[in-house]
C-alpha cells in the first residue's frame, strides 16, 4: 500500500492536466486487484493495515474520483479553474485514501475531517446556485459539531489503553456518555434519520463532481467509522442499539414518503440515499456478521448506483437548465438512447437483480428479521416504497410532453455513456463475485 501512496503523492504536481489524472486514477484502480491483501490487522508496515474493508472503499473511492473527472468535461470546456478543481479532487483522493488505509484512531479522525474541506470547496467553488454558501455552512457545522465528542472520546481511549490501534483494546469500558462520543459523528456522516438535513442541501448545490463523491464516498466513511468502533464497548452496542434500529425504521418509512413528493431530480436522489442509508445502520446494529457484511455490500451497491443516477440527474440539467419535474420531462422523446440508462439505474435504485443493492438489501432484511420480526413490516413498506419513488423518478422524467421551446432532438456524447456503463457494470457485475465481499 506504500507504494500506492506514493503514486497519489506524486499526482498532486501533474494537476495542471485534466486527462492525464482521470488516466491515472483508472490505472490505480488497476494496480489495485494486484495488492496482496489479507482479511485481518495483521500487516502492519508497508501494506498500512489494509483490510479487505479497506480495500473495497479504496477501491469505490479512486474508482468514483476518476469518474468524478469524466463528468465534469464543461469546467475543462468553460476553462472554470481547471487546475484547482483538480487540485482539489487529487487531494481529496489523498485524505480518503488516508483514511481508509491508517490503523490508528486518532489518525483517521483527522483524515475523516480533513476530507471535508476539499468537499466544502468543490461546493463553494462550483456549485450552481448562490444558496450554495448556506448548504456547505450546514454540511461543515452539522460534522463539526459531532466530531467533537468523537476527539474527546479517543482521547479518553487512549488514556485508558495507551494505544490508539483499532484492534488493540485492553480494558472494558461501560460509559454510555463513550459511546455516544464514539458513534455520534458517524452517526451523523452517514447520516442517520434527524441527522439528515444537511445531505439534501449539500447535494442539490454541489457540482456534479461533489454529489458523486459525497454520495459515493464520503457517506461511507460513517458506515466504515461505525464498523472499526463496534467492538470497542460491546456491552453498550448490545444495551443501546435497538434505539438506532427503531429510529432508522421510522425514518426510512418517512423519508420514502417524502421522496415521492419531491419535484426536484437531485433532491430525490439524495432523500433516496438517506433511505439506503438507514438500511446500512440497521444492518451495521444488529451486530450479526450477516449483517455486517450486508451493510458493507449495500454501501459499495448505494455508492455506485447513486452516483450514476446523480450523473444521469446533471446530464440532464446541462440541457434543460434545470432539474425540475415540471420542465424536464419527456425525455424519451428528446433523448430517446439515454431513457435506457434511467430505466437500468432506477431498476437498480429499486433493488433489482442482479444488482448488488439486491443482495445487500436481502441480507439486511435476513439479519433485522432474526433481530426482530416484528420489523418485517416497517421493511416490508420501505421495499414497496423504494419501487414507488424509483418509478416515479423515471416516469416523470422519461414520459409527458417536453418543454417545446427546447430542440426537437438531443444525443448523448459517447463520454456521457462510457461514464454511465462505467457505473453500471461493476454495480451488477461484482454480484457474480461476491464471496470477496463476505470474507472478513
Amino acid at each position: 500500500m506504500l507504494k500506492l501512496f506514493l503514486f497519489i503523492l506524486f499526482m498532486i504536481p501533474l494537476f495542471f492536466d485534466f486527462w492525464l489524472i482521470q488516466s491515472m486514477m483508472f490505472i490505480f484502480c488497476f494496480l489495485m486487484f494486484f495488492i496482496n491483501y489479507d482479511i485481518d490487522f495483521v500487516n502492519f508496515g508497508y501494506n498500512m493495515s489494509v483490510d479487505l474493508i479497506s480495500f473495497g472503499f479504496i477501491l469505490l473511492s479512486f474508482w468514483i474520483g476518476s469518474l468524478m473527472i469524466m463528468s465534469s468535461s464543461n469546467i475543462k470546456v468553460n476553462n472554470n479553474y481547471v487546475n484547482e478543481f483538480i487540485f482539489m479532487v487529487v487531494i481529496l483522493m489523498f485524505f480518503l485514501f488516508l483514511s481508509f488505509s491508517v490503523n490508528n484512531f486518532f489518525m483517521f479522525y483527522f483524515f475523516f475531517e480533513s476530507s471535508l474541506l476539499p468537499t466544502l470547496i468543490l461546493i463553494f467553488g462550483w456549485g450552481y446556485q448562490p444558496e450554495r454558501l448556506n448548504s456547505g455552512y450546514y454540511l461543515l457545522f452539522y460534522t463539526l459539531f459531532a466530531s467533537l465528542p468523537l476527539l474527546l472520546s479517543i482521547f479518553y481511549y487512549y488514556t485508558f489503553n495507551g494505544s490508539c490501534m483499532f484492534m488493540i483494546n485492553n480494558f472494558s469500558i461501560n460509559s454510555f456518555f463513550f459511546y455516544l462520543g464514539m458513534i455520534g459523528a458517524f452517526l451523523v456522516k452517514l447520516p442517520m434519520f434527524m441527522f439528515h438535513f444537511w445531505l439534501p442541501k449539500a447535494h442539490v448545490e454541489a457540482p456534479i463532481s461533489g454529489s458523486m463523491i459525497l454520495a459515493g464516498v464520503l457517506l461511507k466513511l460513517g458506515g466504515y467509522g461505525l464498523l472499526r468502533v463496534m467492538f470497542l464497548v460491546p456491552i453498550n452496542f448490545l444495551s443501546y442499539n435497538f434505539f438506532w434500529i427503531c429510529v432508522s425504521l421510522y425514518g426510512g418509512l418517512l423519508i420514502s414518503f417524502v421522496c415521492l413528493v419531491q419535484s426536484d431530480l437531485k433532491s430525490l436522489v439524495a432523500y433516496s440515499s438517506v433511505c439506503h442509508m438507514s438500511l446500512v445502520l440497521m444492518g451495521i446494529m444488529t451486530l450479526f456478521c450477516w449483517g455486517s457484511c450486508s451493510s458493507y455490500i449495500l454501501m459499495l451497491g448505494h455508492g455506485l448506483c447513486s452516483s450514476g443516477l446523480f450523473c444521469l440527474s446533471n446530464i440532464m440539467y446541462e440541457r434543460m437548465m434545470s432539474r425540475s419535474f415540471f420542465i424536464s420531462k419527456g425525455m424519451m422523446s428528446f433523448i430517446p438512447s439515454m431513457s435506457l440508462m434511467w430505466f437500468m439505474f432506477c431498476a437498480c435504485n429499486m433493488a433489482s437483480p442482479p444488482s448488488m443493492n439486491l443482495l445487500g438489501e436481502l441480507m439486511v432484511m435476513n439479519s433485522l428479521l432474526t433481530w426482530s420480526s416484528f420489523s418485517i413490516f416497517f421493511l416490508m413498506i420501505i421495499s414497496f416504497l423504494s419501487a414507488c419513488y424509483s418509478l416515479y423518478l423515471f416516469s416523470y422524467s422519461q414520459h409527458g410532453n417536453y418543454y417545446s421551446g427546447f430542440y426537437s432532438f438531443s444525443s448523448g456524447y459517447v463520454r456521457e455513456y462510457l461514464l454511465l456503463i462505467l457505473h453500471w457494470l461493476p454495480l451488477n457485475l461484482f454480484i457474480l463475485k461476491i464471496n470477496f465481499f463476505v470474507l472478513y
